[in-house]
């Protein structure tokens, strides 16, 4: 299993942005695609963002299509999820997630993180 690390989350004003990363460690990680997820108090794990191994390929839910962005970085072992003009709807707790070969829009990922906090004030 590859370890992955979220850094990234905090408090913002609605409008705001951030910008959450994810350093992957012990496996190749130009082999794995990486997913972003998010999961608020009393609602499932949602699927945010995923990008394929090489950053040729990323799909996004819909409610944050237009407003974030993913991409990595491979020789940093980094994913990333840049978020603009966030909602109060987007308060969560998000995680990243490293699935091997073929990215999914599904939770079907090996490897998780610990997950950080965003909060999104209105």
């Amino acid at each position: 299993q590859v370890r992955l690390v979220e850094s990234g989350g905090g408090l913002v004003q609605a409008g705001g942005s951030l910008r959450l990363s994810c350093a992957a460690s012990g496996r190749t990680f130009s082999n794995y695609a990486m997913g972003w997820f998010r999961q608020a108090p009393g609602k499932e794990r949602e699927f945010v963002a995923a990008i394929s191994w090489n950053g040729g390929s990323t799909y996004y839910a819909d409610s944050v299509k237009g407003r974030f962005t993913i991409s990595r970085d491979n020789a940093k072992n980094t994913v990333y999820l840049q978020m603009n003009s966030l909602k109060p709807e987007d308060t969560a707790v998000y995680y990243c997630a490293a699935r091997a070969f073929v990215v999914v829009v599904t939770t079907d990922y090996d490897s998780w993180g610990q997950g950080t906090q965003v909060t999104v004030s209105s």
